[in-house]
């Protein structure tokens, strides 16, 4: 049965209508989850509690698995060593926060490093901030750590080199991938619990 010309002007309107719906959803619906606010960063004591603040930081860092590299409480910093981020298979480890930085830990290599703060802002008040910097392993060459990866190809000359042959080529390189605010904010999340106690 042809239909009427009514009928496919409804039908036009009302695709345009649900195209336009859609469309403008998109825009209307707020920031996608992975850029949301992750917290603060950076609190204020009072220099009463610093001492206290600061030994509830190393506290946290060690239980983070961090090890502190530099401690000076003249200079107002704790720093870290690096460590290797946890993956997907390490969940009693709490570095990677969400599953996206696991799932980014357990297909490329992830280091972090965490320095916390403690600076006078004013009279009787101290800030604590945190930031932890973000690395991923940039490796120059192939790695021969895969199977037959050090055994000797039949179109190649041998070569009496007696070095290590597994390995890989050259050390490798960290490029900075930015800070961590989600390590940041449950860090300091962790720390200012201890001024509410």
């Amino acid at each position: 049965m042809p239909s009427s010309s009514a009928d496919i002007r409804n039908t036009s309107l009302r695709l345009t209508l649900v195209t336009a719906v859609l469309m403008l959803g998109g825009c209307l619906s707020g920031p996608p989850a992975g850029n949301m606010p992750q917290g603060v960063s950076a609190i204020q004591v009072s220099a009463d509690k610093q001492d206290l603040m600061w030994e509830r930081a190393v506290a946290i860092l060690n239980n983070y698995h961090f090890m502190v590299a530099r401690e000076s409480k003249i200079e107002g910093v704790i720093e870290t060593e690096y460590r290797a981020g946890s993956n997907l298979f390490e969940p009693w480890h709490h570095d990677s926060v969400g599953y996206a930085n696991r799932l980014e830990s357990t297909v490329q290599s992830i280091r972090r490093k965490a320095i916390v703060t403690f600076q006078n802002s004013s009279p009787g008040l101290v800030t604590i901030s945190v930031r932890v910097d973000k690395e991923i392993e940039d490796v120059p060459g192939l790695a021969a750590n895969y199977e037959g990866g050090a055994t000797f190809s039949e179109s190649q000359l041998l070569d009496r080199n007696l070095d290590q042959v597994v390995g890989q080529a050259g050390a490798s390189r960290w490029l900075h991938r930015g800070t961590d605010p989600a390590l940041e904010a449950e860090l300091m999340r962790q720390i200012q619990s201890a001024v509410i106690r």
